[in-house]
């Protein structure tokens, strides 16, 4: 809501449980409101026409009492009332229409305003149908026909029978029409506020794993940075280190770097990928990886897929540098028929079980999630003592991802 004036705008009421419990009141309000409002005119002429003038003005004035105090209420709670407030509502729209035969002169008890007892518990049964209790609204609307037939009593005659049924049908059909719509909004409002929180919780999940993909590989750097190492090792370290903290000032930002601005317009359209990949490789030249891209030269990748494989492929030799103890890395690229590639970086390290390991966040995430999420497929097989082999290519999925079963390797 927007300010104090909105606070009465029921267009400006949040779609929640609470905005409509506050719907609610205002609709109790102008019921109860409105009634007494058309009660208004016929007082005078129900008082000077009453046979007992006192007792009809208490009557009428207990209505319009409780009609206010439950509108002012209601309001006050941004919501229906609760279950004695509305046993006591239905108790008293009992006791005026039991009172009714005595303040009323013969054959004003129905179809008249100077009769306001009907008018009045219609309206009490349209509010308080909003009470939760299932019970209290069966015994207040059964209480209510009750009485209703003992204030017809002595009145109806062959003329009036179809008006006082009528009149019965009515107080039952608008008692269930009234509950199935407290019902069934409130109904509403709950699943849209299950679906708010829902979404919120999907979109926390999947900051949080954009926040792992973006931080991973330059958590694992300054990682390596605090162990022992030589001049050159930690000088290349350095290189990717700004690679990656510039990836994060990006994330923290929200936004491209101004000084990555240019670069990224340069790059929107297409990636080469074989100049990618060696860029990528050149930076672990410690792992004698030996990259063969001659038959993958002239290919091009959409911006946002390149991006992710350059990512992934950081991740995988990182897990080779710091897990594999390799003496070797082959990465190689290759082109099908029609465009398709594939990218196999294949270590002789120690290997793993894929059936033993549980998924790290780097192959889990920012290989297999990332790739996949940009239309990429991955297979990764590795074995004890015989290395590891990740395979990525651009076509459809000709087989299950070993690495994609929380069940694979433990790697960063």
């Amino acid at each position: 809501m927007r300010g104090r004036n909105g606070r009465w705008r029921v267009a400006d009421l949040p779609t929640t449980e609470a905005g409509v419990e506050r719907a609610f009141s205002y609709f109790i309000a102008g019921v109860r409101l409105g009634t007494i409002a058309q009660m208004i005119p016929a007082v005078h002429i129900g008082i000077a026409t009453s046979p007992d003038e006192a007792v009809y003005l208490a009557c009428w004035a207990a209505a319009a009492f409780a009609a206010v105090t439950v509108s002012a209420v209601t309001l006050a709670r941004r919501r229906p009332l609760g279950a004695a407030s509305s046993a006591a509502d239905f108790a008293l729209a009992c006791v005026l229409l039991v009172l009714g035969p005595q303040v009323l002169a013969p054959g004003e008890r129905l179809g008249t305003w100077v009769a306001f007892q009907p008018a009045y518990v219609l309206s009490v049964i349209l509010t308080a149908s909003g009470v939760r209790s299932r019970i209290l609204w069966a015994g207040g609307l059964l209480g209510i026909v009750v009485c209703y037939l003992v204030y017809l009593s002595g009145e109806v005659d062959g003329d009036m029978t179809s008006t006082a049924i009528g009149n019965v049908l009515t107080f039952v059909v608008y008692a269930l029409v009234a509950r199935m719509f407290f019902g069934y909004t409130r109904r509403i409002a709950h699943d849209a506020d299950a679906s708010r929180a829902h979404a919120a919780e999907l979109a926390r999940r999947e900051e949080e794993r954009r926040a792992q993909v973006m931080m991973h590989n330059g958590v694992a750097i300054m990682r390596l940075l605090t162990e022992p190492g030589t001049d050159a090792a930690r000088s290349q370290l350095i290189d990717q280190a700004e690679v990656e903290l510039r990836r994060m000032r990006s994330y923290l930002r929200g936004r491209a770097p101004d000084e990555d601005r240019a670069a990224a317009h340069a790059s929107a359209r297409s990636v080469v990928l074989a100049a990618m990949i060696k860029r990528v490789c050149d930076r672990f030249a410690d792992l004698n990886v030996d990259a063969l891209l001659d038959l993958g030269a002239d290919l091009k990748l959409p911006a946002a897929q390149a991006e992710a494989l350059e990512r992934a492929l950081e991740s995988l030799l990182l897990n080779v540098r710091m897990h594999a103890r390799a003496d070797a890395v082959v990465v190689h690229l290759d082109q099908g028929a029609a465009g398709s590639w594939t990218l196999t970086v294949r270590d002789d390290g120690v290997g793993f079980d894929p059936a033993s390991v549980t998924t790290g966040v780097g192959l889990r995430e920012v290989v297999v999630g990332e790739l996949r999420l940009r239309g990429l497929d991955v297979e990764i097989e590795s074995a004890v003592g015989e290395g590891t082999t990740v395979t990525i290519s651009s076509g459809p999925a000709q087989s299950a991802v070993h690495a994609d079963r929380d069940t694979s390797t433990g790697a960063a």
